[in-house]
């Protein structure tokens, strides 16, 4: 069987206020979702990710801070915003949004603020708000934090932020400093960790997951080398049981599963050989436990298909 050509719609900052590409589902849809993959939406992680939509019946449109950007500075929220309108002028009448790590963060902070958006899946996401941090290379270091940034912006000021206790090119030292040895490829809870030590979260930045709308999904594992998702998604959890929230959420947090909780398929789409292979090398949680880790995902794929099903339905 042929597979059918995808209909692709460019974006630019300066032209449409928000920098994607918009994959129109081949067999027709008229639900689409946000996907913040990697650090741009034409790299070959976006494409899987936008398959995967596809494959659950849904029009994939994939957004990122700009071209193979990983960097987060103060971020307009806008953007997202920009994308919204977008969708909804060309046919969607649902929209929702996923992202995992970084971009987990961005999609919860941004179904926060768009009421529009009424299916979230945020994996590995923090419940708080970053300082913003740079990607590259300086001074020996490939990431550093920004000071006076947040990760997102919204009407021209910076969120409220967790400021990292670390600085450049500490930041970085100690990211070194705990992978070395580990087994991971990267290791650096230790930057979070000891932030949250260094001083109490303010209710100011914390994400308002109340505000939320629809269904939201928090998806992470205790065995997350880069930061303490099972924890993050446990005090969201508590968050939700003591405010007054609309939306229906389904906390999964997984023993096993490191930080690559995407669904199954999609990563398969990636890797379609040697996935536990990889997986191995990059984390050492995949190495002990291969079959934990693949079933975690597994069932990652299963939930997350059903929930786009029911959504695209309802």
């Amino acid at each position: 069987m042929e597979e059918k050509v995808v209909k692709k719609q460019f974006f630019e900052i300066e032209k449409d206020g928000f920098y994607g590409t918009y994959y129109e589902n081949p067999n027709g849809a008229d639900c689409a979702f946000i996907g913040l993959f990697g650090d741009d939406p034409n790299d070959f992680m976006a494409k899987c990710g936008a398959k995967w939509l596809h494959k659950n019946g849904v029009n994939a449109l994939c957004i990122s801070p700009g071209k193979k950007n990983y960097s987060h500075v103060n971020n307009p929220l806008e953007r997202i915003e920009s994308a919204i309108a977008w969708l909804k002028s060309h046919g969607n009448r649902k929209i929702g949004i996923m992202g995992m790590s970084t971009a987990g963060m961005d999609s919860i902070v941004a179904a926060s603020y768009f009421p529009d958006i009424t299916l979230t899946f945020g994996l590995t996401a923090s419940d708080f708000v970053w300082q913003g941090f740079e990607q590259g290379k300086k001074d020996g270091c490939k990431e550093w934090p920004i000071p006076g940034a947040s990760t997102l912006s919204w009407r021209g000021e910076p969120l409220a932020y967790m400021p990292f206790v670390y600085e450049h090119p500490v930041y970085w030292q100690k990211i070194e400093e705990e992978t070395k040895g580990s087994g991971d490829i990267e290791r650096s809870t230790c930057l979070f960790i000891d932030s949250e030590k260094a001083r109490e979260h303010t209710e100011e930045e914390m994400i308002k997951v109340e505000n939320i709308r629809g269904k939201l999904f928090l998806i992470g594992a205790d065995d997350d080398s880069f930061w303490e998702a099972g924890k993050y998604i446990r005090r969201m959890d508590q968050r939700l049981k003591e405010r007054p929230h609309t939306c229906e959420y389904v906390p999964l947090v997984y023993e096993h599963g490191t930080h690559f909780v995407l669904p199954e398929s999609m990563l398969r789409m990636a890797l379609p050989v040697g996935l536990k292979f990889v997986m191995k090398f990059i984390f050492k949680a995949a190495k002990d436990y291969p079959n934990e880790c693949e079933a975690t995902r597994k069932d990652i794929d299963r939930r997350l298909s059903a929930a786009l099903k029911e959504w695209i339905q309802e």
